[in-house]
């Protein structure tokens, strides 16, 4: 399922659609990995802050996680274009009152995708326009449904 990613405080915070990413384990810890571009304005609030959220949605909310992934908050408040609703959580995270589940998670790594280290088709396919990915790891600290 898509998913959103969320990423700074409760004053200050900005939210992207995902579709890479996958749950684990790493170092013994339930962990998050995500990825996102570093032209995406969700990047600076990845990069500034220790924590972000992923939350999953029921199906119906798919119009609004395509708006909330081709919209950029650089430009406005692109929540306003849908019918979610942000839903600030203890601690000072973000998620929405519409979602099914929230990962809470405090980012323990993050680095760049190597280009010299991506198969070629993928370098041809998603990253001859665009730098790489950062690949984020984030321990879930907490759940919220």
């Amino acid at each position: 399922d898509w998913a959103l990613i969320t990423a700074g405080d409760a004053d200050d915070w900005n939210t992207m659609t995902i579709a890479w990413g996958s749950l684990g384990d790493m170092w013994w810890l339930p962990v998050v990995d995500a990825y996102v571009v570093p032209t995406r304005y969700t990047y600076e609030f990845m990069e500034r802050h220790d924590t972000f959220t992923v939350s999953f949605f029921p199906a119906e909310y798919r119009e609004a996680l395509q708006v909330l992934g081709s919209k950029s908050g650089r430009d406005g408040d692109k929540v306003a274009l849908t019918n979610l609703t942000p839903r600030v959580l203890e601690g000072g995270g973000v998620t929405f009152e519409e979602a099914d589940t929230t990962l809470v998670c405090r980012k323990i790594y993050a680095q760049p995708l190597d280009p010299q280290s991506i198969p070629a088709f993928a370098m041809e396919k998603y990253y001859d326009k665009m730098a790489p990915h950062t690949h984020y790891i984030g321990e879930i600290t907490s759940v919220v449904r």
